[in-house]
């Protein structure tokens, strides 16, 4: 068997390692780094000031670290202000949710400081975050990172010179209880007119790659930007695309209803971590605010250029490849890929032949069946059947993981492990993930390239004749669909994951697709027994999340459901 699949093993590995690189952030530069450059190593100094204790709106220590803001806003050389507004009955009474109070007025105060530009007249960017936490948590990553990476692009921003535009930093408060702080400045501060671009920077988690998840409509243009300054960039517009669709908000859902062009940065690794009472400023990953930090400076700096702040154009497909480079398109280039794959895929199967394109539609269905069951059952085995504690699913993701990854296995073994599959029974593979791409080409193009381009980079290399050049080139593309993949699917887990692990499925369906042209059958013994193992150890692993322990992990107020 190894000696069959030798190539599908090299593609293994190599998409593996590929993979495993994209998702790991970059090194954290020392306090020591050149002033120009953004060191997460400067920017603990604040985050271990900011996240020494839980600093919930309307606390003594939520005081404290306003008066730290202040102080280093000033010495920054910004002008700084305050806002203050009594906070909102809902959020009161979430806050007297979490305390266990019965305070019948708390004021929230947003902290907002601006490092004056040479053109004043010039829309202003603005960087934001918040500096409220939720009841007993320290807040080292939510949003502590975002704040700290802050006041150092603003400190390296003014180390390059005097920037050609204003650059507002504002630091909201009463996040966590409902967006107040957020809701409140777009409503009535008189600055929000004189900004022209928004960074948002957030936290879920500890640690795990920067991701920019969100912009603004109309992004063509703000896009073009970010892939030509942000130099390890992480961005999906599929990861947007679902974000629009989630239940989830940030501060930055208040600014969108206004025009300006805005993107919103998060971390979500380290799953485990969110609104934990354990999440101190040891415990955060300094490469992911060193990675969140690197984004924001090089994205501000193009955005604080004289002619910098991008106008509005049609969306655009993006996504990063491997954190090295950004790809982005005009999103009806989509229907140019499809016809591209329709075309290869009908040249391999006229020269080919068709026997087995009806057994292959087959075969995809058993697969993703067979997968989305497992993948279901596991989980409810897990859950022993009930809802499960939200932030104890969390802290049970990385297991979720590889549940997800051995039900995967399993129905390839049973489904796949002794099918040779022909031309046409991969064009019949193939058949159903392309009607789903053409269907989601017309409802929503920015979000279906993770489809489309597979689908056309296997075409292609079966339109190679038959030998080592074909076979390489099926090598090249498995690597290159699991390189991707992989990290996708761990940030789908990581994202959605801990109620719906059967998301992978389709991300599993394009990884086999990739595979079949390298795939040699095995007997049935060997595929029993892969089916067996991997079904064993899924069945072990959701055993060990329902009987474990609750994760030390878990937020102090969840108990009361707040």
């Amino acid at each position: 068997m190894m000696k069959a699949n030798r190539g599908l093993i090299v593609a293994l590995v190599l998409g593996l390692l590929l993979g495993i690189y994209a998702t790991i952030p970059p090194a954290p530069r020392p306090a020591e780094a050149p002033g120009a450059l953004f060191s997460a190593g400067r920017a603990m100094a604040d985050v271990r000031v900011i996240a020494a204790r839980p600093h919930p709106t309307g606390s003594a220590e939520n005081a404290e670290v306003r008066r730290h803001l202040l102080l280093r806003m000033s010495a920054l050389g910004m002008e700084v202000q305050t806002e203050a507004a009594l906070l909102p009955a809902k959020g009161l009474e979430r806050l007297n949710r979490w305390s266990g109070r019965s305070d019948s007025a708390v004021t929230m105060t947003n902290v907002i400081g601006i490092l004056p530009g040479r053109d004043r007249s010039l829309p202003a960017v603005m960087l934001m975050s918040h500096h409220d936490t939720v009841w007993g948590s320290p807040g080292a990553a939510d949003d502590t990172t975002g704040v700290a990476a802050s006041l150092e692009v603003v400190r390296a921003a003014k180390a390059k010179g005097q920037p050609e535009r204003d650059l507002i930093v504002l630091v909201t408060d009463a996040e966590e209880l409902g967006l107040m702080g957020a809701k409140h400045f777009f409503a009535n501060n008189p600055l929000r007119s004189r900004v022209g671009a928004i960074i948002n920077l957030e936290a879920r988690g500890g640690g795990g790659r920067a991701s920019m998840f969100q912009t603004s409509a109309n992004n063509g243009a703000a896009m073009e930007l970010y892939a030509t300054h942000v130099q390890q960039p992480a961005a999906s517009s599929v990861a947007a695309f679902i974000y629009s669709l989630l239940p989830n908000d940030t501060d930055l859902t208040p600014a969108l209803e206004g025009d300006y062009t805005a993107y919103n940065i998060a971390f979500i690794g380290r799953s485990g971590l969110y609104h934990s009472p354990l999440i101190t400023p040891d415990r955060l990953d300094q490469g992911s605010l060193q990675d969140m930090g690197d984004q924001a400076l090089e994205l501000s700096g193009a955005l604080l250029a004289k002619d910098g702040i991008p106008g509005k154009a049609p969306d655009r497909v993006f996504f990063d490849w491997l954190g090295v480079t950004t790809i982005h398109y005009a999103a009806g280039l989509g229907w140019l890929i499809l016809v591209g794959a329709v075309g290869a895929f009908g040249f391999a199967l006229r020269r080919d032949g068709s026997k087995g394109l009806g057994v292959g539609m087959l075969r995809f269905a058993a697969l993703t069946v067979v997968a989305g069951l497992l993948s279901y059952a596991f989980n409810w085995i897990s859950l022993g059947g009930g809802q499960g504690e939200y932030y104890d699913r969390l802290a049970a993701i990385p297991r979720l993981e590889v549940i997800a990854a051995l039900a995967c296995l399993a129905a390839f073994a049973v489904v796949i492990g002794t099918w040779r599959a022909s031309t046409g029974a991969i064009v019949g593979f193939a058949t159903p993930l392309l009607v789903l791409a053409i269907y989601g080409q017309g409802v929503a193009p920015t979000a279906i390239y993770f489809v489309a381009l597979p689908l056309l980079l296997v075409a292609l290399a079966m339109v190679l004749p038959a030998g080592k050049l074909r076979n390489y080139a099926a090598i090249a593309v498995c690597a290159a669909v699991i390189s991707y993949m992989l990290p996708f699917a761990h940030f789908a887990m990581q994202g959605v994951g801990a109620g719906r692990p059967y998301v992978v499925v389709l991300l599993f369906a394009l990884i086999v697709l990739a595979v079949l042209p390298l795939w040699q059958a095995v007997d049935q013994r060997r595929a029993r027994l892969t089916t067996g193992v991997a079904a064993g150890l899924a069945l072990a692993l959701s055993l060990w999340v329902l009987l474990d322990a609750p994760a030390d992990t878990v937020a102090v107020y969840a108990d009361n459901k707040g």
